[in-house]
This record gives C-alpha cells, sequence and structure tokens, in this order.
C-alpha cells in the first residue's frame, strides 16, 4: 500500500518508493497526469541511484496540484521548473549546489535568453554542465520549455 504526505495546498504527495534497488521520489501514474492521453505508465519526478539523483524533465506545472503556471511566459515557466527542481532535490537529500548537469529544452530559440537568464539566478555559483536544445513541441502545447536536471548527494549528507 501507498502511503501519502499531506502537502500545503494540493492533492497528497505519494511517499517515496524503492524498485530496483533505488528510491523513486514522488512516484505517479500518466493516466492521472495525463487524463485526455491514452497512456497508462507508473513514472516518478526523481530517483536516487547510489549517490547520483536524476530529475525528470520539469516544466511549469505545480507539483502539487498539476496546474500548470506561466502560460505563454517561458521565463515565468522556467522559474516554475526551477523551483520543482530545487524542491525534488530537497526531496532527495541533494541540494541545488550540487547539480552536475542540465538538460533545457526549448520550443522556440527566442526563449533561450529568458529561459536561460532564470535559470543563471537560480544556479549562480554552481557551474553545471548545460546542453540546451530546441524542438519541435513538448508533451503539451502551452508547455514552452523543459528542464531536467542530475545531481548528486555529497557523502556526508547520505542517510
Amino acid at each position: 500500500m501507498t502511503s501519502t504526505t499531506p502537502t500545503g495546498a494540493g492533492r497528497p504527495v505519494k511517499d517515496p518508493i524503492v524498485a530496483g534497488g533505488h528510491t523513486r521520489i514522488r512516484p505517479f501514474n500518466t493516466r492521472e497526469t495525463y487524463p485526455e492521453q491514452s497512456l497508462d505508465n507508473d513514472l516518478c519526478q526523481a530517483v536516487v541511484a547510489g549517490n547520483t539523483v536524476y530529475v525528470r524533465g520539469q516544466i511549469g506545472q505545480d507539483l502539487d496540484t498539476s496546474e500548470s503556471v506561466g502560460i505563454g511566459d517561458a521565463e515565468a515557466q522556467a522559474e516554475q521548473a526551477m523551483a520543482n527542481i530545487k524542491m525534488l532535490l530537497e526531496e532527495a537529500g541533494s541540494r541545488m549546489e550540487h547539480l552536475v548537469k542540465l538538460t533545457i529544452y526549448l520550443i522556440d530559440p527566442r526563449y533561450r535568453e529568458a529561459v536561460y537568464r532564470t535559470v543563471g539566478r537560480w544556479t549562480k555559483g554552481v557551474h553545471p554542465i548545460s546542453t540546451g536544445l530546441v524542438v519541435s513541441a513538448l508533451a503539451r502545447p502551452e508547455w514552452l520549455c523543459e528542464i531536467d536536471a542530475v545531481a548528486v548527494i555529497p557523502e556526508e549528507d547520505r542517510a
């Protein structure tokens, strides 16, 4: 049975689970996340494998409510994505200063400056590596950018 942890404002968040020897943060099924699509995939928002944290691509969406934010505003969506990454890293036992790699997806190269400026505020002094891609679309038409992340949990912070 999956237990849940209440959140401040949205639906309850499922507790992490261990599958395949790795901790899965915020597990979910795509039939809940994308009810308009005929999907049935068990996924999660982040995975802790050893001392590495892999964060699923984050977009302008509140993780607690699944509501899209910043519609039409790539900068606002990047801000939400980075806030989500920070929250997920902390839930996984890591922190923003332990970011190793970011991958940034844009649906229009004209959003690059606003998105990268936002990312830069969140990563000031951290110096992760980064890959930027321009893609034709993301999973929903209102999403303008997506950011995924890889971080570590330093040995002294491991539980």
